[in-house]
């Protein structure tokens, strides 16, 4: 029985995390972008579904509880929507404009924000449990894998940022 409620308790947290992503998707990707936001977020899916399958098949992280457990050994809910989301927040609102240390500054806010949050987690939920892993391995990835949607994002939609340029 107290296992079940612990389980219960780690789905209630789960769905919150989802009810606020959701939210945050709904407010922050404007109408008149949602085709650049579907751009960032496919593209970090492809990202995280190779690595997180191999940080996860390597023994380096597990995620005791999770949906869609059977089908695979990965957080579906971090790997699929939670960090998608984010890239796509990070990739509309990226302050193309600015300095490079304003821009260096972005990136670890956004890598720190989803850091942060993930050794929450995993501290006081068995969302995710770190077997051989650190938190700043987290860190270092989320910012590699900013860095990299930033590039795909810009190279996708090189033609609207050539015509930034020209006027």
């Amino acid at each position: 029985m107290l296992k079940t409620k612990k389980v219960m308790r780690n789905y209630a947290i789960l769905g919150l995390i989802w009810a606020i992503t959701t939210g945050l998707l709904v407010k922050f990707i404007p109408k008149n972008k949602v085709r650049h936001g579907t751009v960032a977020f496919l593209y970090k899916q492809m990202v995280t579904w190779l690595f997180g399958l191999l940080v996860v098949e390597k023994g380096l992280i597990k995620y005791p509880v999770r949906i869609f457990n059977k089908a695979n050994k990965t957080s579906f809910s971090f790997e699929y929507f939670i960090y998608p989301t984010f890239c796509a927040i990070f990739n509309l609102y990226y302050p193309e404009n600015k300095d490079r240390f304003i821009k260096f500054l972005y990136y670890i806010f956004h890598a720190g924000i989803l850091t942060i949050g993930e050794v929450f987690v995993e501290r006081y939920t068995n969302l995710i449990k770190y077997v051989k892993w650190k938190w700043y391995w987290s860190f270092i990835t989320m910012g590699i894998t900013y860095y990299t949607s930033r590039l795909f994002y810009r190279w996708f939609f090189k033609d609207e940022f050539s015509q930034r340029q020209d006027e």
